[in-house]
């Protein structure tokens, strides 16, 4: 079924939907007629999409775009004024006062809620104790936190005051914790005494006392007492959050700053060379995030929005961001999907009664592996919307995502950006068909396309993903180092921005996304990525994870070596192997049959889901894995046979 459309517009998600109605006002006949507008006219686009979701800007922008400086350094929204925080919560203050902003689930089971009245005043509250320690309109803020109520207030409160968020996964240890903030040199860190996944606290306070070493422009610490623990402290430094904001009052001004002032410094998830923070603006993300969220995943003012995400994650701010700028309500999960049982996220779904959930293609593989049943038992009507972004989709794990937890009813909305575009390149819509796997195309006021190694656009081949128009949300450079910034987007071809994912356009139109660019495995001289290969090895029974690697080979360039993780009641056998390099034939040919295929227990991993082939490759090389602060399961490359073999 990987070329069939499966899932086709209709109903509700065509005559209801917040995209139907941009058309409607612009006067666009069908979806591609008002997504070649908004690409040949993004200015237009721009504008009228902050128009038709009511943007609210102080100031108004006397131009849409400044691109004087060159696409790398383009300026958006020329003397407006505005506020993220003013968007998301405080236009909301009255006439959304009793509404559900937040619902959290702990991972024991623990629940709590937040109307946008309770959270307006929490992050008043923690707006006027900020400012009273000193921080302020530029200032940095690390937040170092599990995904609870209080890291959207400390979120908000941040943007409130004019400070810029530096979010910092709540699974790092000490030294990339001490990076970040000593990077952005930060005034303040918020933390938690302790934050508690599958069962087991992590003693978070104690990792941040570490960090907090050496990163000396910290000097204030605010703790957020999650589990009670008891914890070090430094008179001073360090304040409990309660006992912080208790004489402060419920009411507080929201700074008004101009639409290039920085509010996101959140770094990439990449597991090489030194971190790269992003840098994201007030104008540029409230034009691009609440967009996306409105007209790709079309969140309306009743719904209830749940991603499956740190946020440390830019999908974290991300749903923050775009699900309280349209009013509806953000939940939170601390745990994991699959603890104490399988059917936790099932649960979760069923019990909150939540129409949007996203996640990544790695985690439906984990939950995949525990049998439908699981799915099963669970009423999941609630949903309209599914969510998928993070790394290219195998056939049969999207299918089995689209047939037990949508009932073949819901579209996959499929995103690809990233943190440095703070939003996406690629997406789906409920206006436009699906095949497995796919995107409909470029995002709206996206001049995306798929370029082979001279920059010319190709069709029916894999090519670079590249962008040929500014975007307002993309990172005005790298933290401290504009010139890795250059090289990273723009050296390839001058005045493009090179993604670096490999990409495909089927004769259908449909877009794929295959990989990283840098992961490209070449066997005499034929070119694939590996989600082909590792697509072609879940499609076995057997398997539910996969990892493919090009190591060297004097002959042919280079071979590929597979990594498997198999479902539970299958075992490991040399005919099982063999029948694994035999599906990669089936599925690509001869050329790529695996040189080996080995099984593993598990496969390394980000938080957010993302298996980390460098640091796999690497260690089957016998080198240095290198930088593993975002890998959850590090001990997952013991499994990794550490030196090439020689037979």
């Amino acid at each position: 079924m990987k070329d069939e459309i499966i899932w086709r517009p209709h109903g509700d998600y065509v005559t209801k939907s917040n995209l139907r109605r941009f058309m409607d006002r612009c006067g666009a006949g069908d979806y591609q007629e008002l997504l070649a507008r908004s690409v040949r006219d993004s200015e237009w686009f721009w504008d009228a999409s902050m128009k038709d979701l009511g943007v609210e800007w102080y100031e108004p922008y006397t131009r849409v775009l400044d691109s004087s400086r060159g696409f790398p350094w383009c300026r958006w929204f020329e003397s407006g004024k505005i506020n993220l925080v003013h968007n998301c919560l405080d236009r909301h203050s009255s006439s959304r006062r009793d509404q559900l902003a937040l619902i959290w689930e702990g991972d024991g089971g623990e629940t709590r809620e937040m109307t946008y009245g309770e959270l307006d005043a929490a992050v008043c509250r923690m707006a006027n104790a900020m400012r009273d320690r000193g921080v302020g309109t530029g200032d940095s803020v690390g937040i170092y936190m599990p995904m609870l109520p209080e890291t959207v207030v400390a979120l908000l409160a941040v943007w409130k005051i004019g400070s810029i968020a530096v979010p910092i996964f709540s699974g790092f240890g000490p030294d990339a914790v001490a990076v970040r903030l000593r990077d952005a040199g930060a005034k303040l860190l918020f933390t938690a005494d302790a934050s508690v996944r599958r069962g087991k606290p992590l003693q978070l306070k104690e990792l941040a006392d570490q960090a907090l070493r050496s990163a000396p422009s910290v000097k204030t610490c605010v703790v957020f007492r999650r589990t009670g623990a008891s914890v070090s402290w430094q008179a001073g430094r360090d304040a409990w959050w309660d006992e912080l904001v208790e004489s402060y009052p419920s009411r507080a001004p929201t700074e008004r700053l101009n639409s290039e002032d920085l509010c996101l410094n959140i770094y990439t998830s990449g597991t090489t060379g030194r971190p790269k923070g992003t840098l994201h603006t007030h104008g540029g993300v409230i034009a691009q995030v609440p967009r996306e969220l409105a007209y790709f995943m079309d969140v309306q003012e009743r719904d209830r929005f749940f991603w499956l995400t740190d946020l440390g994650w830019m999908m974290g701010p991300w749903e923050i961001i775009g699900v309280t700028f349209l009013g509806a309500t953000v939940f939170l999960f601390e745990g994991a999907p699959n603890w104490p049982n399988p059917d936790r996220l099932w649960q979760i779904v069923e019990r909150h009664r939540l129409t949007h959930l996203g996640i990544s293609p790695t985690a439906i593989r984990l939950l995949l592996r525990a049998g439908e049943q699981w799915v099963d038992r669970h009423d999941l009507s609630s949903l309209r919307i599914l969510g998928s972004t993070g790394e290219p989709w195998d056939p049969e794990s999207y299918l089995w995502y689209f047939r037990k937890a949508g009932g073949e009813r819901c579209p996959v909305i499929n995103i690809s950006g990233g943190s440095e575009l703070m939003g996406c390149l690629v997406a789906c819509t409920p206006l436009a068909p699906l095949k497995p796997c796919s995107f409909q195309g470029p995002g709206l006021g996206m001049d995306v396309d798929v370029c082979d190694e001279d920059g010319k656009p190709v069709r029916g081949a894999v090519g670079y993903l590249v962008c040929k128009k500014p975007a307002p949300s993309m990172t005005r450079g790298f933290l401290n180092d504009p010139q890795r910034y250059l090289e990273t987007y723009f050296s390839r071809w001058p005045g493009t921005w090179y993604h670096g994912d490999w990409a495909r356009v089927d004769e259908d139109g449909f877009w794929y996304i295959l990989g990283r660019a840098d992961d490209t495995i070449k066997v005499a001289g034929k070119r694939t990525g590996p989600a082909e290969i590792e697509a072609a090895l879940i499609s076995h029974p057997a398997v539910s994870e996969a990892a493919a690697i090009g190591v060297p080979d004097e002959v042919r360039g280079e071979t590929v070596v597979c990594f498997v993780v198999l479902k539970p009641g299958f075992e490991t056998a040399d005919a099982l192997t063999g029948q694994l390099s035999d599906k990669v034939v089936e599925s690509l040919g001869k050329t790529l049959r695996p040189r080996k295929v080995y099984i593993v227990s598990a496969l390394p991993k980000t938080r957010s889901a993302k298996i980390v082939r460098g640091a796999i490759k690497r260690r089957y090389l016998g080198q240095d894995p290198g930088d593993l602060s975002s890998v959850e399961n590090p001990e997952a490359l013991d499994a990794i046979p550490s030196l090439f073999p020689t037979t």
